[in-house]
């Protein structure tokens, strides 16, 4: 289960997603072609994570799209999820991966050169790269690398990487010319009065020039 189509990358952000929630935005999301759905939510506990994930994993059963769970490993377990993300600050990959087991995806932040080649491919499945742009929707990013940036990350990354951070339709082709095997995008997704219709131009785009 450890391959993953990085291609179109939904971080659920409770705050944006409010107006049709997050189980619907997700759902709209991988109808629209979302291959990756993660549930991100910093102001809820384990418990509401578990619920929301539980919702989530039936709302996409029977779709290809996979659920990952951000930094909780409890409820990555608990949920029965695909994976889990997790940033440097969270916990190390080698103690992540004990606990998850070998079957669920690991995610990893990166956002610099060394932390790039620091990864173990045994462990980790795959890096995200960024913040190529500053984003509102996380406050305690890191500087801005911009597209330069994700290319040198990406060269010396040793495992499949999705690029992170402010990314909109329009940043499609400079994804995939940097070397990233996809983008995760927030608002461009988020908050958009058709969550749908926005992921099915984001995967037209994506079509285009990523085969």
């Amino acid at each position: 289960m450890r391959h993953l189509d990085l291609s179109l990358y939904l971080v659920l952000d409770p705050h944006l997603c409010a107006a049709v929630g997050m189980v619907e935005t997700a759902r709209a999301a991988v109808a629209g072609g979302a291959t990756v759905v993660q549930l991100r939510d910093k102001d809820a506990d384990t418990a509401q994570r578990i619920e929301t994930g539980r919702a989530l994993k039936t709302a996409l059963a029977g779709t290809r799209a996979r659920l990952i769970v951000n930094d909780d490993v409890e409820a990555a377990i608990a949920i029965g999820a695909d994976g889990l993300h997790i940033g440097q600050e969270d916990m190390d990959a080698l103690t992540a991966r004990a606990l998850i087991g070998h079957d669920m995806v690991l995610g990893l932040s990166v956002e610099t050169e060394p932390l790039a080649a620091a990864i173990d491919p045994a462990i980790v499945d795959y890096a995200g790269v960024g913040p190529v742009f500053a984003t509102p929707t996380k406050a305690d990013h890191k500087l801005p690398i911009g597209f330069d940036g994700v290319a040198r990350l990406v060269r010396i990354c040793p495992v499949p990487s999705v690029a992170i951070g402010g990314l909109k339709a329009r940043h499609v082709g400079d994804v995939f010319a940097a070397g990233a095997d996809g983008l995760a995008v927030v608002s461009a997704i988020c908050g958009m009065p058709d969550p749908e219709a926005a992921t099915r131009a984001l995967a037209q785009s994506i079509g285009k020039v990523h085969r």
